[in-house]
């Protein structure tokens, strides 16, 4: 498979070297920038707004909004965005195809079981195709958009958006190389530039590097990420960016445990085979932007991406297990997926005097072409020949509590090939009026086309079509009961395309949501104080769950509803200790009777995969300084209720669990610093996901990690 021009390998020396060739020779433009860099880069922190946001402000937006700096993530060790999203109130994890993509649910709510979540970088979709794992070197900020936003977004779950704000090119010039070590003989290096090449013109470079064992035996893994980036000052009011993400993964897929009643628990045992060698995940962004200023506060933003994919390898995986011969029953499978993904937005956003009335305007409309090349191979016992040795189930079967690997593997057959077309194009409307000093009305509304086109090269080419258009109003009233404080409601109706087809081949009408939220914001800056307390309700249609033929078809389920409450809270406890609260609490589950696959009854009320009723998370951090010494230390705890294992075994439970997480820093020079983390200080045992019984994740152990960093 072509993984593009950067396959090879980049190891941390190479990172090194690269950062010290980038530093210049002399720092006194970086110390002293001039007064048109200062302009300049006053414009680019200040002046580049958020795709789909207008110049509505945060705290007038009838919707909740989570977000998470990158001193955060650096403070707590995390370097992945499934980790970071711990700390959000109403995410939770769900299975993770192996440990090869990132999925999660918001409140409740998970998407396509067969694909990896959807999330944006800078507004720009991320989540069709096969990214691996998101780092998190090159984020300035993560938010969670709490909601329903496809009456904006186009495309999204109804619990919400990630938007991935990255790092953006700096006129004065600083940088840092970071190296860590950790349990399990994991290694990472992280390194960040930026300088100003000309008054006009700013360049970054971001990227690290891991290669890593892991708490489960046999399992190693590499990764490089680099992010290089210009932005150019065309003129006064116009802002170019630019911006490459390049991704190269080699990680096996791993299914975790199966979980078998009067069996101890384990977090080591690997059922794959070894001799399948890692998955191979290679992926290449490109986004650009241009903004232009006009009269007023009206502008003007455009950009395209194009983000181009592949995944391929093999993996042995679990099915049951067998208690006559105490061992796992296995099936093999091949997978190449091939994805192409170009968008393109433009938007125009500003105030407007009409009626008596301000207006706060957001027009736009944008458009996407997405391809997905899919090619899967299968052995099961049931597919080789009849008679011969590959047609025992236990054949291909593996000791459960002593798996011996083996170097012969079973040949595999055609399974599934097919490609997939996908094109949507969408415009939008968004007005925020101010009805008084104290109110404010926000009406939304986005029409969207989609149609698709799936190949079926083992079924003689044959070719399924389906074409859909749709409208997502939103409405929204905001009322201020001070300058710190609001009170809001909203309603909002969403709908998401979904991939892929049913065992007969015909495709699927797209998800439909509704939702209500009411919430009360508050940001009392006197007592450093601020948060966002919310109740919603969303009930969702067109739901798709993947069929037993294993052959990667689906099949549509019918309704889901979930409805709940969130807590985000930060507090200033002293000039020195900042405490943050998450809590959710979170009912989903499914809102009516269907009969699945013609003879599985899915009853209404049974709940949902992989959502606990009570998740949340307590941060504290306490700066200090010691002589001559600064820095600080703190921990997090996370608690994650009682889930479901299975959608179709509702008596498969996921234990609760109690995470401890301890981590201090400390500045031991003007450029050096220190990072300790200990994770699960407790050592609790616990599954971290799961897909079924046979699909289990166990979380991590108690580890350790520590990190040193130059700053320059």
């Amino acid at each position: 498979m072509n993984q593009g021009p950067f396959s090879q390998q980049i190891t941390p020396l190479t990172l090194a070297i690269f950062v010290a060739l980038s530093v210049p020779t002399v720092a006194t433009a970086a110390q002293q920038p001039s007064s048109a860099q200062q302009d300049v880069e006053v414009i680019q922190v200040k002046g580049l707004r958020k795709a789909y946001r207008g110049n509505t402000q945060e705290q007038d937006l009838p919707q909740s909004i989570s977000s998470l700096s990158f001193d955060t993530l650096q403070a707590t060790g995390i370097t992945g965005l499934q980790d970071s999203l711990d700390l959000i109130s109403g995410v939770t994890r769900q299975n993770d195809f192996g440990g090869l993509w990132d999925m999660f649910a918001i409140r409740g709510f998970a998407g396509d079981e067969n694909l990896p979540s959807a999330y944006l970088i800078n507004g720009f979709s991320a989540g069709r195709g096969f990214s691996g794992n998101r780092d998190m070197s090159n984020v300035e900020v993560m938010e969670v958009i709490k909601g329903p936003s496809s009456a904006l977004y186009g495309r999204g779950e109804p619990g919400g958006t990630v938007n991935i704000i990255t790092k953006k090119p700096q006129f004065d010039q600083h940088g840092y190389i970071k190296f860590t070590a950790g349990s399990f003989n994991s290694y990472r290096t992280e390194a960040d530039f930026t300088t100003g090449i000309t008054d006009d013109i700013a360049f970054r470079m971001n990227g690290a590097y891991e290669d890593a064992q892991s708490y489960r035996d046999t399992i190693t893994s590499k990764k490089t990420v680099l992010t290089p980036s210009f932005l150019y000052q065309l003129s006064d009011d116009t802002v170019m960016s630019y911006e490459l993400e390049y991704l190269n993964q080699q990680t096996p897929m791993d299914r975790g445990v199966v979980v078998v009643e009067g069996k101890d628990f384990s977090s080591s045992n690997f059922y794959g085979e070894t001799a399948d060698g890692p998955v191979e995940i290679a992926a290449m962004g490109h986004q650009f932007e241009l903004q232009h200023d006009f009269a007023g506060d009206w502008a003007m933003n455009a950009g395209l991406s194009y983000r181009t994919s592949s995944f391929e390898g093999s993996v042995t995986e679990p099915r049951w297990y067998d208690a006559d011969t105490d061992s796992i029953i296995r099936q093999r499978r091949y997978r190449d997926f091939d994805a192409k993904d170009l968008s393109g937005r433009i938007e125009f956003s500003g105030s407007a005097q009409a009626m008596g009335l301000q207006h706060n305007l957001l027009v736009g409309a944008d458009a996407y072409d997405y391809q997905l090349d899919r090619i899967i191979l299968r052995y099961r016992h049931n597919t080789a020949a009849v008679g011969s040795p590959e047609s025992d189930p236990d054949y291909y079967a593996i000791d459960f509590d002593n798996p011996e690997y083996r170097d012969v593997l079973p040949e595999m057959i055609d399974n599934t090939s097919d490609l997939e077309k996908q094109r949507g194009q969408g415009v939008y409307l968004q007005d925020q009026i101010d009805l008084a000093t104290n109110w404010k009305l926000m009406l939304g509304v986005r029409y969207d086309n989609f149609s698709q086109d799936i190949t079926y090269r083992l079924d003689d080419d044959r070719t399924t079509s389906i074409t859909k258009s749709y409208v997502n109003p939103r409405a929204g009233l905001v009322y201020s009961l001070s300058d710190s404080t609001r009170l809001y409601a909203s309603y909002s109706e969403g709908a998401r395309p979904n991939s892929g087809t049913d065992a007969s081949g015909n495709g699927h009408d797209p998800e439909e949501s509704k939702s209500y939220e009411v919430g009360f914001k508050w940001d009392l800056a006197a007592q450093d104080f601020s948060g966002t307390l919310a109740l919603f309700s969303t009930e969702k249609a067109n739901i798709l769950a993947s069929s037993p033929k294993g052959d990667g078809t689906t099949e549509a389920i019918g309704k889901a509803k979930s409805n709940g409450l969130e807590l985000d809270m930060s507090y200033k406890l002293t000039p020195d200790t900042d405490v943050s609260l998450a809590y959710a609490y979170i009912d989903a589950q499914n809102a009516k009777e269907i009969t699945l696959w013609d003879w599985y009854i899915i009853e209404e009320g049974a709940r949902l995969n992989n959502v606990p009723e009570h998740s949340g998370s307590l941060m504290v951090r306490q700066y200090m300084q010691w002589g001559q010494y600064e820095g600080s230390g703190g921990f997090v705890v996370q608690y994650v209720g009682t889930q479901l294992g299975d959608f179709l075994e509702q008596d498969y439970e996921l234990p609760n669990y109690t995470l401890v997480n301890l981590f201090a820093n400390v500045k031991l020079s003007h450029s050096l610093e220190l990072n300790l983390n200990i994770n699960n200080l407790l050592d609790e045992e616990y599954y971290a996901n799961s897909y079924s019984s046979a699909w289990t994740m166990p979380g991590e152990p108690r580890s350790f990690k520590a990190s040193i960093k130059y700053l320059f």
